[in-house]
């Protein structure tokens, strides 16, 4: 069977090798727009759901997986940052806080689907103004859901999790490894 996952993030393939061996990644070309007055914590699962039906509809054959993560502090929800700026005042508000990460997983197969979120809880230790600054000059910020990658440098700032790790990178592997069971793979 072929089975695409519908991203483009290095960090999605790379866990998503330790299920599959051959799989093949084609982005969804969509805009990000999500529907007014939907919850925080629903908006990574819809765009999951979205990614996955729009490259679906091309291979209607094939399993499609499709992923979308967000970071939540309080009611704010932080995707990637636009610029330096932008991550330093992301970094900025969950310093010395909790947050949560939820990423959603949709698949497709067959003319099934099935979605669903995962959610880990991550605390920061507070920070300096200096020691941001730092942090978002190493680069590792630009394209990653609330500026920071938990993988790498971005360690440094992490007090603690509850939750899947890998959900923090960018897919729970464990739980999406679970729920392709239901399907025939």
């Amino acid at each position: 069977m072929d089975i695409i996952l519908a991203s483009a993030s290095p960090r999605r393939q790379e866990l998503l090798h330790l299920i599959f061996e051959d799989f093949r990644c084609i982005p969804a070309d969509i805009e990000e727009i999500v529907p007014d007055g939907m919850e925080a914590t629903c908006v990574p699962e819809y765009l999951a759901c979205q990614k996955a039906l729009h490259v679906s509809k091309q291979y209607p054959d094939a399993l499609v997986i499709g992923s979308d993560t967000a970071v939540i502090c309080g009611d704010e929800i932080f995707g990637k940052p636009v610029d330096d700026a932008d991550a330093e005042r992301m970094i900025r508000a969950l310093s010395g806080k909790a947050h949560y990460v939820i990423t959603g997983c949709c698949i497709f197969c067959n003319g099934k689907s099935l979605s669903f979120s995962e959610k880990t809880a991550v605390e920061f230790y507070a920070l300096t103004d200096d020691e941001i600054k730092a942090y978002v000059a190493t680069g590792e910020p630009k394209d990653k859901a609330g500026a920071y990658g938990i993988q790498g440098e971005g360690s440094l700032l992490v007090k603690g999790i509850n939750g899947d790790f890998f959900n923090v990178v960018g897919l729970p592997v464990s739980r999406l490894n679970r729920e392709l069971k239901k399907f025939t793979v």
